[in-house]
């Protein structure tokens, strides 16, 4: 396993695998004022949504489902509100993995967090930021492109982006520059469905992805939601069309698998950082060798 994890990380490092990140992704972070773990995962995010306090079985079954309840009964603004204030106003500390591709800055990213931990890691480094929208009149798409020159974001149209730039595709959204989310069930209805339509998804990512592989880290399929985003977007995957780090997987999580051409890996995060660290040791070693001998 551990040099099936090493073929992943160079994967990575090369920019021949893309990382897709779910909350997992983000293990690790906390709050630097008391220590608290950053909320991202769909329990995790309810509790911290409503005071720390469990919503009814219903509303707990996934976020979607509780911004819903919230947005009903407060208007969609308080659900923004939650979310910039968790994510733009409280500081945390860095995630491992989010430092480790810190020291990467891959080609291309997909991350389904709602956090600014990849676009901190790309500070200084121009690139293109992808985010989804959702239930806004006056345009045919579901994402909005924005350009980052090394100092500040400016939103561009996607004739305009630099095809040489990275890019990290935030399709629920983030703070950054200023608060667009994807949240609610309503939010999810109409993203989803203009994400099947071809509509969510700018056309240069459409080329691009054709034939790519992924690695899913941090991410369980065990709800339709995350498993509808994730398959629309890998739409045109190489074979196989990734690995999933999942630790302990449920039947449910292996037959999805099987049927997206995704192989499944008992490991996580700390795993795969482990196996990217070994393998870096054992290459300086070999350079070292290399230098001695005078090759």
């Amino acid at each position: 396993m551990n040099s099936q994890l090493n073929t992943l990380a160079q994967g990575i490092r090369s920019g021949d695998i893309i990382p897709y990140l779910g909350p997992g992704a983000l293990t690790g972070a906390t709050d630097t004022a008391n220590g608290q773990p950053i909320p991202a995962d769909s329990d995790s995010l309810i509790l911290a949504m409503n005071n720390g306090k469990p919503m009814s079985e219903k509303l707990m079954w996934e976020f979607p489902r509780a911004a819903m309840n919230v947005e009903l009964k407060r208007g969609r603004g308080a659900v923004t509100r939650f979310l910039n204030t968790t994510y733009a106003e409280r500081t945390w500390t860095r995630a491992p993995l989010h430092a480790w591709l810190a020291s990467l800055l891959p080609r291309y990213v997909i991350d389904t967090n709602r956090d600014t931990q990849l676009q901190a890691s790309y500070a200084g480094v121009p690139h293109t930021l992808v985010r989804g929208i959702s239930r806004i009149a006056g345009t045919d798409y579901r994402f909005r492109i924005d350009h980052y020159d090394g100092t500040a974001y400016r939103e561009i149209a996607q004739e305009a982006v630099d095809p040489a730039l990275p890019v990290l595709f935030k399709p629920m959204g983030s703070p950054l520059p200023d608060a667009v989310f994807i949240a609610s069930d309503a939010d999810y209805v109409d993203y989803l469905t203009e994400l099947m339509g071809g509509f969510a998804i700018p056309s240069f990512l459409k080329s691009y992805r054709q034939g790519r592989q992924y690695v899913f880290l941090g991410l369980r399929l065990l709800r339709d939601t995350e498993r509808m985003v994730m398959s629309d977007i890998i739409y045109g995957a190489g074979t196989p069309a990734g690995w999933a780090l999942i630790p302990e997987p449920s039947e449910k999580e292996r037959r999805f698998c099987e049927r997206q051409r995704i192989e499944i890996i008992a490991a996580d995060i700390p795993d795969l950082l482990a196996a990217a660290q070994s393998g870096a040791r054992a290459a300086a070693g070999d350079a070292d060798t290399r230098a001695e001998v005078g090759c």
